[in-house]
């Protein structure tokens, strides 16, 4: 395990060590003024972070390997910061350190050059926290993230707490960290914490940690789950870290950060079992449990999501709500009234009797096994996109059990089709969102569900998992 660091040294000039010690905000802002950054990626992070850099005085270049939108190369001209495209020059190679988009692998030879030469290669969300002292609320997690990150935002609307939403959710850290006086709820991905170095939430949420993105990691869960862990690197006996008590995994991370000195408060959170500390479900009523003193916070029946996944998110997001001093009543509130978010089992309409659900936020296996686990009727499902190593064997019982017909789409067919072609009675490859939603029309029946829940990364045939969604949605419509 690393120690803690002093969140608010950088680093060195030229790829020595820096030796910045600043004491508050503004000597950390100064020590980046005139330092050479080069921001590798030009999607939504590497331009919000290039132009926080810009304005904090560092001289900035932007490299992509691929073509810039529009709109992002018109905010780099706006902004005065010079860029390329579609391939990384030398002009890439001058930097004092990079920071990268989470979009751009480890694995690029760009930023191997960089940690070839040891220089620091640092993530958006470690650049965007040199520039705040405010508290951070951050979740990761293999699945889940999303549904927390936007139930602790409505628990904080519910409290009326100043806070902002940022991270893995479609806002940068980089755009809201100048401008905010309240709490940070951030959405962390791992390829956000691959390259932290000080960033320190107060709150840490793990959620669960199930394989995915191993094509990332070398096919290595271990490290796929290393990169998950280093939410708690930095943090302190000041700090929180949030985590699920049935996840062997994590309760073996827990085990090694017990035996830290300034190890954070360990809050645990279960629906299946007593937690020693934390949040868990007795008698069919979530009970709080701290310093071996027990509260009764509400009826089970009474929180508005279903389904057992959804009962550990929100204990987790309790748990963060009560760390945060936020009062019970409104943690209950928000509890109950909080009603999901698109792209997450979200209901488009019936037609003929049939449920079309959109589900496009499930771009791994376990989030599927969890979707099909939500309903109790026969099923259509589409699964597929870019796969991801993905071992579908997991969800096969549960596909026996309620899936007719797979439609399968995008780069995986052959590989869905391969693991799970013999596993239905139907199985049928579409070429578009058009065709699927046709092919699924053709074969589901009154009282059944069309599932989109791809198991899969959307970028073969979308920007991402919402503009699949969205198309999914407007597919249905016209039925």
């Amino acid at each position: 395990m690393v120690g803690t660091k002093d969140r608010s040294s950088i680093l060195d000039h030229h790829g020595d060590a820096w030796n910045f010690e600043p004491s508050n905000i503004e000597d950390q802002i100064m020590d980046v003024a005139n330092k050479h950054i080069v921001v590798i990626g030009a999607a939504r992070s590497g331009i919000a972070a290039a132009i926080l850099l810009k304005k904090k005085g560092a001289d900035v270049f932007v490299s992509d390997y691929g073509i810039i939108k529009d709109d992002w190369k018109q905010n780099l001209v706006d902004a005065q910061i010079d860029f390329e495209e579609n391939g990384h020059s030398d002009k890439a190679k001058q930097a004092d350190f990079v920071v990268l988009s989470p979009g751009v692998p480890t694995e690029s030879p760009i930023i191997q050059f960089y940690l070839n030469t040891g220089k620091k290669v640092y993530s958006e969300i470690e650049a965007a926290s040199w520039f705040t002292d405010q508290r951070i609320i951050a979740t990761t997690g293999s699945n889940g993230k999303t549904t927390v990150t936007n139930w602790l935002d409505h628990v904080w609307k519910t409290a009326k707490r100043d806070h902002s939403v940022s991270g893995n959710i479609g806002v940068a850290f980089s755009d809201v960290v100048d401008g905010s006086g309240g709490d940070f709820i951030l959405e962390i991905s791992s390829f956000q914490l691959d390259h932290i170095d000080t960033f320190k939430p107060t709150i840490s949420l793990l959620l669960n940690i199930t394989p995915d993105h191993l094509n990332r990691y070398g096919d290595s869960f271990e490290a796929y789950a290393a990169s998950k862990f280093r939410i708690t690197e930095n943090q302190t006996e000041e700090d929180w870290f949030i985590f699920n008590y049935d996840d062997p995994i994590i309760k073996s991370h827990v085990e090694s950060l017990q035996k830290k000195e300034d190890a954070p408060k360990l809050w645990a959170f279960s629906y299946n079992n007593e937690v020693p500390e934390g949040a868990f479900v007795r008698d069919e009523h979530i009970i709080f449990k701290f310093n071996n003193k027990e509260e009764t916070l509400m009826p089970v029946y009474e929180v508005g999501l279903s389904g057992n996944h959804n009962l550990n998110n929100g204990l987790a997001t309790a748990l963060a709500a009560r760390a945060a001093e936020i009062k019970n009543e409104a943690i209950r509130e928000s509890l109950q009234s909080f009603m999901g978010v698109e792209h997450r089992l979200e209901k488009v309409r019936d037609v003929d009797g049939v449920k079309y659900i959109n589900d496009s936020k499930a771009t791994n296996v376990n989030a599927v096994w969890f979707a099909l686990d939500s309903f109790q009727v026969p099923m259509t499902l589409i699964l597929g996109g870019r796969d991801k190593g993905n071992d579908y064997s997991e969800i096969v019982d549960q596909i026996k059990e309620k899936v007719h017909t797979i439609i399968a789409i995008g780069e995986s067919k052959d590989r869905v089709e391969d693991q799970l072609g013999e596993v239905v009675p139907n199985f049928v490859k579409a070429e578009s969102m058009m065709k699927a939603v046709r092919a699924a029309q053709k074969v589901a029946k009154r009282g059944e569900v069309v599932l989109l829940s791809p198991a899969c990364a959307s970028f073969d045939m979308f920007d991402d998992y919402e503009h699949r969604g969205k198309v999914f949605k407007e597919e249905v419509y016209k039925l």
